[in-house]
């Protein structure tokens, strides 16, 4: 891998445990306005879209006057349960911050609004401690690679310099087709196994191996499982 020099974080799953909060939203919301209640695992995979793409992938058909009232719905409850932020998962802030003092460019690409993630940073205190960001509402849902096109246009980087972290396959594909290395996690909403076969550098089981792998550790890279369906070959096509 070349030498990195900007790292980009999704945030709700990576960053954030904040997976039970958003499902436990969309299942509200849906009762709310009509429609069937997802389950946890249904609310789990639509994690990391952005929220009108999350709500027609997981209610395919409905109208659309039926998805504005439910992104309403959904909108409102999340900001309601979001006074209180969630946490970090374990050893994310203090890793975070020792890699900002090691010199690298910290950015978030997630499909948040942006009101959405202004909100949290500044109720977490840590407004201004991410060099940028980029949320669905104001560019292309993940798993366009337009995100992680900005942030590389603005650090004028090339994508091998810049590593993408993160815990769907959107993450991954979004990455894949940017031409950027990516990393996956363990702990987020879609199993390690399907990240897979995006083919990332490795799998975190900790946050704060991050860390290690940059300075050079060694760092669970497992093989794809036989049966599982390799993705598109990598192409400049769409970018």
């Amino acid at each position: 891998m070349s030498e990195v020099a900007l790292l980009v974080f999704d945030w709700d799953g990576t960053l954030s445990d904040s997976l039970e909060r958003i499902v436990t939203c969309l299942q509200i919301a849906a009762e709310e306005v009509g429609l069937p209640v997802p389950s946890e695992a249904e609310g789990r995979a639509i994690v990391g879209l952005g929220l009108p793409e999350a709500l027609a992938r997981l209610f395919p058909g409905a109208a659309e006057e039926r998805l504005a009232a439910l992104q309403e719905s959904y909108a409102r409850h999340y900001v309601r349960l979001d006074a209180e932020p969630p946490p970090f998962f374990d050893t994310v802030l203090e890793t975070l911050e020792a890699l900002r003092a090691d010199g690298y460019r910290l950015a978030v690409a997630t499909g948040k609004s942006r009101r959405g993630l202004d909100r949290v940073l500044a109720r977490l205190g840590m407004d201004g401690f991410f060099h940028a960001t980029r949320c669905a509402d104001e560019t292309r849902s993940k798993p366009h690679p337009r995100m992680l096109q900005e942030l590389l246009a603005l650090f004028e980087l090339p994508p091998e310099r810049a590593l993408m972290v993160g815990d769907t396959t959107f993450d991954m594909e979004m990455a894949r087709r940017a031409g950027m290395p990516r990393l996956g996690v363990s702990w987020g909403a879609h199993p390690a196994e399907q990240l897979l076969p995006w083919r990332p550098i490795g799998i975190l089981e900790r946050f704060a191996e991050l860390r290690d792998l940059l300075g050079g550790g060694e760092l669970r890279a497992p093989a794809r499982p036989s049966g599982a369906k390799a993705p598109p070959p990598e192409s400049k096509a769409g970018r």
